[in-house]
């Protein structure tokens, strides 16, 4: 009995491998959204460098997958904030049906994947950016 469990374990191995193998091999004739030579300077920047191709491809693909993941919920993000407008100003928003996509809206959706999003302060954001700082108290 134990004999049959080793051989299983050997056949779902080998299931496994061949799956990695047609994998990695489909990877040539894949082209990402990302591009090669974007992945390896961002690579290359962090200390990496690996000349398979196939495993630029893989980043590139997880990077995709990535992105396209914060892009999703932040859309949802969106559309939760703009389906919560009081009722006053559901009559105007019938009218107009876009979606706006805030920095707030992908801040909340990054901030799920443990990436933290500090805004920048703007001249609109207060009156006293800017200004002198001794101005200011005044």
């Amino acid at each position: 009995m134990n004999n049959n469990n080793l051989q299983q374990s050997s056949d779902g191995r080998h299931d496994d491998d061949a799956a990695l193998t047609e994998f990695l091999a489909s990877l040539m004739d894949y082209t990402p959204t990302i591009p090669d030579e974007l992945v390896e300077h961002y690579l290359g920047k962090s200390g990496f460098q690996y000349p398979d191709v196939r495993l630029i491809r893989l980043v590139a693909i997880a990077t995709q997958k990535f992105v396209a993941e914060v892009a999703s919920d932040a859309l949802q993000q969106c559309k939760a904030r703009q389906s919560s407008v009081v009722k006053d100003k559901r009559d105007k928003q019938l009218k107009d049906k876009r979606l706006i996509l805030t920095t707030e809206d992908l801040s909340k959706a990054l901030h799920e994947y443990g990436v933290n999003v500090k805004h920048q302060e703007y001249f609109a954001d207060s009156p006293s950016t800017g200004m002198d700082p001794a101005s200011r108290d005044e």
